[in-house]
Order: C-alpha cells, then sequence, then structure tokens
C-alpha cells in the first residue's frame, strides 16, 4: 500500500483546463500540466484493497493498484513496464477512456475514486519523455502472414500483439492515414494526433507493416486475403451511424457528426485551410448528448458559432449515483466535459420533429417537442408532452446519436463471415468467426462501445489468431465474448 492514510490527507484533484477564452484560440489539448507532487499524492491515495474492484472494472486488467504504488516509490520505469503488460496504448486510455476502474475503485463508496486515468497518463507520458518506449521485437519469425483489417484501437491493438509474436503483420486502413476513428473522429483538443504518430513510430521499427488507402473488399478482394494470408483479423470498427429520417432531412445543412469532425481534423493536418463544414457565425444544433456530440460542441466553438445547441432525448441524468446504478456499476451522471463548459445550451428530453428549410433547400429552423419517458411491458417509449412544441433557429444541425453496426461490405460477402440478429459479426469465446483462420475484434464484433474494450478484444482476438496458427500461444488474452455480446 502507498500509504496508508493517503485518502484521508489528500483529496482527489485532477488537472485544470486552460481558460475558455486561451483554448479556443488553438486546437491544443485542454489541459494544463500536473505537477508531479499532485501525481504523487493522488496515487498515494489508492488503498490496495483486498479485492482491487478497479482491476475488475476494467476490460483490460490493468493492474492499478501496482502501478499506483510504483508511483508513489518514484519507480517510474516499473510503473511503464507494469502498464504495458496489460495496455498497448496508455496514452490513448489516459485521455480518452470513460474510466470504469473509477467507477468501480472501493474509495468511491463514499468518497471521490482515485484519479487512476491521470495517474496512467502521465507513466505513459515520462515513458516518452525519458525514452523508455522502444521496440520490442520478436526473437523470431514464425514464417506467416496476418491481414489486420481497420487500425482503430482495436486493429492496433492485434496488429502489435502478433508482431511481437513473430508474425508477418500487415494492417489495412481504407483513410490516407493510420488510426480509424483516433485519427479521424476525435478532435485535436481530446487528445493531438502526435500522440498515435509516435507509437506508429514504434510498431513500425517493430516490423508491422501499415498500408493506407486500401478499401479491403474492394481494393483487395477476399480472395486476395485468403491467398495471401494464414489468418485475418477483422477490426474495421462499428462505422454505420444512426440516422434521423424525418421531414427535412435532406436539406443542406444537416450532417452526421463523421461528416463532420473529420473535417477540422484535416485542417490540422494541414489538409486544407478551412473545412467545407464552417459554422463560424451560424447557429448549430447537436443532437445526441454523448461523447461524439460533445466532439461536435468543442469543434463548432474553435469554428466561432454564433449559438451551440445539444438535444438529448433521454432525462436528464442525475448527478449522484441512484439506487438503479449501485456501486461498483459504472453511473450514468450529469457530467460536464470540456466542451460543455466552453458555453452553450444543454436540452434534454426533447425530441426533433422536422427540419425546416427555404426555397433554396438550405436548413434555416428545427421543430421539436419535450418527452417524457415512460416504460410499459419492459420497453421504453416518449410520450410528447402536450403543447411543449419549440422551433429553434438552425443553420447546421450535427446528427451525433451513434453507431449501429458495422457498415455492410463486399468483404463480408467475399468472406462468407455470419453476421448476428444486431447486423456484428458473429464470433466464438475465442474471437473466431465461422470461417476458418478469420478472427474479429473490437466494435465490428461486440457492437458499439468503448476504447479500452477495443484494445482488450484486439489482445484477445490476437492471441486467439496466434493460438490457431502456432497450436498454443504466450500472449495475453484479457477477455473473451459473453454469451450476450454473442448473439
Amino acid at each position: 500500500m502507498a500509504d496508508p492514510r493517503g485518502f484521508l490527507n489528500h483529496p482527489r484533484e485532477t488537472p485544470t483546463r486552460r481558460p475558455v477564452p486561451v483554448r479556443l484560440r488553438d486546437w491544443k489539448e485542454v489541459y494544463e500540466p500536473f505537477a508531479t507532487e499532485k501525481l504523487v499524492q493522488q496515487a498515494s491515495r489508492c488503498m490496495d484493497c483486498g479485492i482491487p474492484f478497479c482491476n475488475n472494472g476494467c476490460p483490460l486488467g490493468n493492474i492499478i493498484p501496482d502501478w499506483n504504488d510504483l508511483v508513489y516509490r518514484g519507480h517510474w520505469r516499473d510503473a511503464i513496464e507494469r502498464l504495458h503488460a496489460t495496455n498497448n496504448f496508455p496514452e490513448f486510455t489516459g485521455r480518452l477512456c470513460p474510466a470504469p476502474c473509477e467507477a468501480a475503485c472501493v474509495l468511491g463508496i463514499n468518497e471521490d475514486p482515485v484519479a487512476i486515468k491521470q495517474v496512467e497518463v502521465e507513466i505513459i507520458e515520462r515513458a516518452f519523455n525519458e525514452g523508455w518506449v522502444t521496440p520490442i521485437l520478436a526473437r523470431e519469425t514464425t514464417g506467416k502472414r496476418v491481414a489486420v483489417v481497420g487500425s482503430g484501437p482495436a486493429g492496433l491493438a492485434a496488429a502489435q500483439q502478433l508482431t511481437r509474436a513473430g508474425h508477418e503483420v500487415t494492417l489495412f486502413e481504407r483513410a490516407d492515414r493510420i488510426g480509424g476513428l483516433l485519427r479521424y473522429g476525435i478532435p485535436e483538443f481530446k487528445m493531438e494526433k502526435r500522440v498515435i504518430d509516435r507509437r506508429l513510430e514504434q510498431m513500425r521499427a517493430e516490423g508491422t507493416i501499415f498500408r493506407t488507402g486500401v478499401n479491403v473488399g474492394v481494393d483487395i478482394t477476399a480472395d486476395d486475403l485468403r491467398r495471401d494470408f494464414h489468418a485475418i483479423v477483422l477490426a474495421g470498427g462499428a462505422t454505420q451511424w444512426r440516422d434521423l429520417p424525418i421531414e427535412g432531412r435532406d436539406l443542406q445543412g444537416v450532417y452526421q457528426a463523421m461528416e463532420y469532425l473529420p473535417l477540422s481534423n484535416r485542417v490540422q493536418h494541414g489538409d486544407m485551410d478551412v473545412s467545407p463544414i464552417d459554422v463560424r457565425g451560424k447557429h448549430v444544433i447537436v443532437i445526441g448528448g454523448g461523447d461524439t456530440g460533445a466532439d461536435c460542441i468543442g469543434t463548432a466553438h474553435r469554428q466561432g458559432a454564433a449559438s451551440v445547441t445539444s438535444f438529448e432525448i433521454m432525462p436528464k441524468p442525475p448527478e449522484e449515483r441512484s439506487a438503479s446504478m449501485p456501486w461498483p456499476t459504472y453511473p450514468m451522471l450529469y457530467r460536464i466535459a470540456s466542451a460543455h463548459e466552453e458555453g452553450g445550451e444543454r436540452e434534454y428530453a426533447i425530441n426533433t420533429e422536422c427540419f425546416l428549410g427555404d426555397a433554396d433547400g438550405r436548413l434555416t429552423a428545427l421543430r421539436a417537442h419535450r418527452v417524457e419517458q415512460t416504460f410499459a411491458d419492459g420497453r421504453m417509449s416518449f410520450d410528447k408532452v402536450a403543447d411543449s412544441d419549440v422551433e429553434l433557429p438552425a443553420d447546421y444541425v450535427f446528427l451525433a446519436m451513434g453507431f449501429v453496426g458495422p457498415e455492410r461490405s463486399a468483404l463480408f460477402n467475399g468472406l462468407g463471415v455470419d453476421l448476428t440478429v444486431r447486423g456484428n459479426v458473429a464470433r466464438d469465446d475465442h474471437f473466431a468467426t465461422n470461417v476458418d483462420g478469420v478472427f474479429v475484434a473490437g466494435d465490428m464484433g461486440r457492437g458499439q462501445s468503448l476504447i479500452v474494450w477495443a484494445i482488450a478484444e484486439g489482445r484477445s482476438a490476437a492471441a486467439a489468431a496466434d493460438a490457431w496458427l502456432m497450436g498454443s500461444t504466450q500472449l495475453p488474452a484479457p477477455i473473451t465474448p459473453t454469451t450476450e455480446q454473442l448473439r
């Protein structure tokens, strides 16, 4: 245990965000540096519980009490070794994961939980700064070739693990740069893309081959893959967005979030000077109250929108755990992201009826009404509240209502993989599809989920593919799909 009285002597503390007027002038990450002394105090709050629920709360099985103790004692290099043992990319999860580990922290029963995410990200940042993150080369090569399709966190994790096992791994990405939604879905102010690029340098040095601009199933057929590779890992994500098919959906100015967000990232990459969807001086409404919606809000603020309003059909979440969300489950609470802090209005229990436009087909307004959430026969519905109609001016509306599964592609048909009733790629307890030698990891198999689940599944699918190729494996497999995930 780091400090038996640490949780009594030190309250929870995390880095402060840069002042709103300052950070809206750029696209850099929003947080100020966090002093090492304060971080050590946060690590000392860990109680090294007899049953570390934080470990179970983390899909990767991160050994959190161990690296908290090592940070407290100043053993930073040992800490990164322990962290990398379970997580290929703590620089991603430390910035982007909603931290189910913190929700499961025993201290969180009656106090604020340990700032686990901050300890994690500070460990990996120090490791990169000190030069401790170096290529890990396979001891011997196997002569086996593996194709990984999709370069998001699941694909990257699977590729790195399989490369380190000695296989020749080629990672395919249909976009022009590696990273998937990490590259073109996450705004720069949440994670600067240099964070991805430095990790890719390590992977290239280890031997992973990256091929961008390749739409697998079209540019390279399923038959090509089966001929040229001994095994295939599908990790293309759940990129089929949920739409809102109501009157006026085809008006100019109504876009999906993933039509909007990648453009601002391309501006930061220098691909263009100004985004083709620039909301400067315009009224913006974002439909969807999750992380993607917040990303749209923060992007609109930095572009200089005249107003930004967020719509969520669900009622406003509570600010504290309720009886329906007991510890150590992850609670759905009212949270203020950095984008919300920057301005705009948040509207809950509201449903969009239609979009209104002018004679030129340009969006001008949105009509909506309030709703009441009801339950009957185990089904949830939203009933219109009488006399609650409202009409708001809108030059742009961004749909951020989540994803419904992987895009149907020629690759699925070519490989002949089975799909679940939800449209995901079906797999067994070993991440194997019905096609021999074809495995699936991440959102493509489990549906829209968290980055930490994607990395965990990538590691597990890599272990399964390695065992299938070689008869056994020494790669760790943190998880197996549950019965519910396999339906």
